[in-house]
């Protein structure tokens, strides 16, 4: 109190700069010390009125008024700062967990002679609700699963990491797609809470036959490029979502590629790429597709996500994921 009304005084009677920036100092200081704004200007007050004993009753009312404010804006400083605190306390944990994650999820692009795999899977934010696997087995071939939980943040993490480890648990070379996603499913249906599903696309490429059987349970349809004619056919494979009902079937289907062909994976968020409010055409997703088809698979899928990047302004709304497998010589 003394303190502060030596300043004021010194201030009002010099205007001197000097006491400004003590009077900054002794702010910085109280608020280290959590003394509140209310409590501050009590300090005012009680330091004017000692100088100025005579004080007009208008000011005094005044300086109570001011005072009743800065108490109601005290309080709800003081919450904002608990409710600041908190926040920088969730944004660290959802950091950490982003980082396990994007361990916990990771997986390798494999080598398979005779094909050229290329993949690129973005976060909108920090968490993904978008995954992608692959894994081989002793023979050269290979499965491949991309999945989206309608549903983001932690708990569509969560369910990610759940999939995945379901999936490293599958026998690769002994199961086919639909039964994947049978067992899938019942994984899902049993352990997922209600209002969460996942759309999943399932294939396994078979080296030896050149051909990829897969199985889909309502998730966005691949895409069929074929190189001697230079066009792109949908893989419909329609299935219900994962998590719906226990006992669900899966229809199975089968494509065989030629040198050149390519099948493409990708999920909604690819699909629903946004020009302002206006969603992409698919046909300017393959166009932009077909503009990079001299590169080889990785350089493809990150020059295609580049160009929808530049075309929402890089704000992406949704997780991007997309996939190619092209059979080489």
């Amino acid at each position: 109190m003394e303190k502060y009304k030596n300043l004021l005084k010194q201030y009002l009677e010099t205007e001197d700069e000097a006491a400004l920036y003590r009077a900054d100092q002794f702010s910085k200081k109280s608020l280290m010390d959590d003394i509140s704004p209310d409590e501050i200007l009590q300090i005012h007050i009680d330091a004017m009125l000692d100088l100025y004993p005579d004080l007009s009753k208008d000011m005094r009312l005044s300086l109570d008024f001011l005072l009743e404010t800065m108490i109601s804006y005290g309080i709800a400083h003081q919450e904002f700062r608990v409710l600041r605190e908190k926040q920088l306390e969730l944004k660290s944990e959802i950091e950490v967990a982003a980082n396990m994650q994007s361990t916990l999820l990771n997986t390798n692009i494999p080598e398979v002679e005779g094909l050229d795999i290329g993949a690129i899977s973005i976060a909108a934010n920090q968490m993904s609700g978008d995954y992608y696997h692959f894994i081989k087995d002793q023979e050269d071939n290979v499965g491949i699963g991309v999945a989206d939980v309608i549903g983001k943040g932690i708990p569509a993490a969560l369910c990610m990491s759940m999939i995945k480890y379901a999936l490293d648990s599958f026998p690769a070379n002994r199961l086919n797609p639909k039964t994947i996603l049978r067992l899938l499913n019942r994984v899902v249906e049993r352990n997922v809470e209600p209002g969460m599903f996942i759309t999943m696309f399932y294939g396994f490429y078979n080296k030896n036959e050149n051909c990829l059987q897969y199985a889909s349970a309502g998730h966005e349809p691949g895409l069929f490029y074929n190189a001697k004619t230079d066009s792109f056919e949908t893989l419909e494979a329609k299935g219900i979502v994962l998590g719906v009902e226990d006992s669900i079937s899966y229809n199975q289907f089968t494509k065989c590629l030629s040198v050149g062909d390519m099948i493409i994976l990708l999920t909604d968020g690819v699909t629903e790429c946004r020009k302002g409010d206006q969603f992409i055409e698919t046909d300017e997703i393959l166009q932009v597709i077909k503009e990079y088809l001299h590169l080889p698979a990785q350089d493809i899928v990150e020059n295609v996500y580049r160009h929808f990047e530049r075309v929402q302004d890089f704000d992406l709304r949704d997780d991007f994921t997309l996939i190619i497998l092209r059979r080489k010589e």
